[in-house]
């Protein structure tokens, strides 16, 4: 992770805007995205319960499971974990495809936790790896929550945060550990954290692991689990060139598709803003955000440069705004967070590091300030809104 950060520093170390702000410009690719793709009406789910006629009370689950999945407000299960439910408690390897906010990890949490309870004499552990260290830090407050007082244990471990910290708390027996490739993977190299003890891994958002940025460190963690019996691969989009690899990750899985993995949630108005040649991106953008209906804002950036230029803008407008991206801190990056849930701030400028993992509640709008380079891009961060059968609405600038 230090590695690379480093290899991505700017040359330039005295503050000049321009060099900065146009290094990354000039290496970045041109989006070839089809902007005709980015337009799309809502669709209004109000019923869903049809598709889904169980109870959470009528599943063979731990009575305490149970009450916790109803201190958390869930009465039905969603679709994604109706469908695989029953098939991963018995073991079942799985690929799903559902979009986001459809209650994915969920679907992995539920099962893993229930056959702990149901084998407390032979307990076995578990292993969940995202892609970024605020998916990991959401997967393990799930965890929390539905694993109230039922005396199972997990451990999270991400980038910028203290490795010497995580190496002591591995002298622990942990039911389940959630993490990100390169932490994992350090722990891994420095002798703490044992694979081969591993029986069951989970691949949340497997497309994003399996491109070219992640995917030699996944092999290298998960050809050490001897013992893997059983495989889970969750995200909102699938890459077909990505098939060979899913084949060696994962044998005779069950397979399914809540949506094809190639379209953007219907549940979320979409629409580009224009820009014309000569005008003012930035003061369309504060025109936009002149609707007082648009509270709670992400906006998305190509760049962590372009991201803190925005913020300082607009809070020098009076918008009340943060940023998240990789050259924050951890601690930093948790407390935008925290200030954006809490509606401290209304506007999170973000990169990508925002776009998978970021569970935030009625996030009323979306903005592309930039064409993302690609569709699956554009379909995990417009996914930050209309989550859970709500609508959203999403605007991306074309220039």
């Amino acid at each position: 992770m230090q590695r690379n950060r480093k290899a991505n520093k700017p040359v330039n170390k005295q503050g000049n805007n321009t060099i900065i702000f146009s290094q990354p410009k000039k290496n970045k690719k041109k989006s070839t995205l089809n902007p005709n793709l980015l337009i799309q009406k809502a669709e209004v789910l109000l019923e869903r319960a049809p598709q889904v006629e169980t109870r959470f009370d009528d599943l063979n689950l731990h009575q305490q499971l149970k009450e916790n999945i109803r201190k958390m407000g869930f009465i039905t299960p969603t679709e994604i974990q109706d469908k695989t439910f029953d098939q991963l408690v018995n073991g079942s390897n799985l690929i799903g495809i559902a979009n986001t906010g459809t209650g994915k990890t969920g679907a992995f949490l539920i099962p893993i936790l229930e056959n702990l309870m149901r084998n407390n004499d032979a307990k076995f552990q578990s292993i969940i790896i995202v892609p970024t260290r605020e998916l990991a830090l959401q997967v393990y407050d799930e965890f929390k929550k539905l694993a109230e007082n039922l005396k199972l244990r997990a451990a999270c471990y991400i980038g910028g945060t203290n490795v010497e910290k995580d190496i002591r708390s591995l002298s622990n027996y942990f039911d389940l550990i959630i993490g990100t490739p390169g932490r994992l993977l350090d722990l891994k190299n420095r002798g703490y954290l044992k694979m081969s003890r591993f029986e069951v891994l989970v691949l949340d958002e497997f497309d994003k692991m399996l491109d070219m940025g992640f995917i030699r460190d996944i092999r290298e963690l998960i050809n050490g689990m001897k013992q893997r019996k059983q495989t889970l691969l969750f995200s909102a989009t699938k890459d077909p060139k990505q098939q060979s690899i899913i084949n060696e990750i994962v044998s005779n899985p069950l397979i399914v598709e809540i949506h094809s993995g190639d379209q953007s949630s219907k549940n979320v108005e979409q629409d580009i803003i224009k820009v014309p040649q000569g005008q003012d991106k930035f003061k369309m953008l504060l025109n936009l955000l002149s609707n007082t209906d648009y509270d709670k804002v992400i906006l998305f950036t190509e760049t962590k440069h372009l991201a803190n230029r925005l913020a300082k803008k607009l809070n020098e407008s009076g918008i009340k705004s943060d940023q998240i991206h990789g050259n924050k801190s951890q601690n930093y990056r948790v407390n935008a967070l925290d200030k954006f849930k809490k509606g401290t701030i209304r506007i999170l400028v973000a990169t990508d590091v925002a776009a998978r993992g970021i569970d935030v509640n009625n996030v009323s709008l979306v903005v592309n300030y930039q064409v993302p380079n690609d569709f699956d891009t554009y379909i995990h961060r417009i996914g930050r809104t209309g989550r859970a059968g709500k609508t959203g609405t999403a605007f991306t600038f074309v220039d």
